[in-house]
């Protein structure tokens, strides 16, 4: 799927690319600093690796910042990596969806969500399972996430209760 654009905040350009495992480092950073994991959810992240062999099984893209649509699957030079998404097809499920601290509330999470559908649409997928940190779920809800559970705590990497929600890949953000 090529690169999907917006601008950014200064008119630089912001991208959708597919990650290649030359991204594993940067996504694995991002997960780890995440300050959505502190505190009480630290253990969850903690040790956790993004490996270009997880990058190499899922469709797993990332928004870049410079380098435009021409830097493709080159890994960009001169790029900045604004967030990131993981997408299973196998059951159909966003795996991983992060979004760097200083670039949150710009409008990657929502790219990002778009892309997701865009990419899930193209393997005839329905609909898309998140199991979701819980401080995220009002994200996933205004994007049209549809709350449809909960997952129980699975001690001791996860030591609380966490929203089972549903996208649906045909409705745009606020559908649901």
């Amino acid at each position: 799927m090529a690169g999907r654009g917006v601008r950014g905040r200064r008119g630089v350009g912001v991208w959708v690319r597919r990650a290649t495992g030359r991204d594993a480092k940067r996504l694995t950073r991002m997960v780890r600093s995440s300050r959505a994991y502190e505190g009480p959810h630290a253990a969850m992240v903690a040790g956790y690796r993004v490996g270009p062999d997880y990058i190499e099984a899922h469709e797993v893209y990332v928004a870049v910042e410079g380098g435009g649509e021409a830097s493709g699957a080159n890994g960009g030079v001169g790029e900045r990596v604004l967030g990131f998404y993981a997408l299973v097809l196998e059951p159909p499920e966003l795996d991983l969806m992060f979004v760097a601290d200083e670039a949150q509330g710009a409008g990657i999470g929502r790219l990002l969500i778009a892309h997701m559908r865009e990419v899930a649409r193209s393997a005839g997928i329905e609909s898309v399972r998140v199991v979701s940190h819980p401080p995220a779920e009002g994200f996933y809800r205004s994007v049209g996430a549809r709350r449809t559970g909960t997952v129980a705590a699975n001690p001791p990497a996860v030591m609380w209760d966490r929203p089972e929600m549903t996208i649906v890949v045909g409705e745009e953000e606020g559908e649901g």
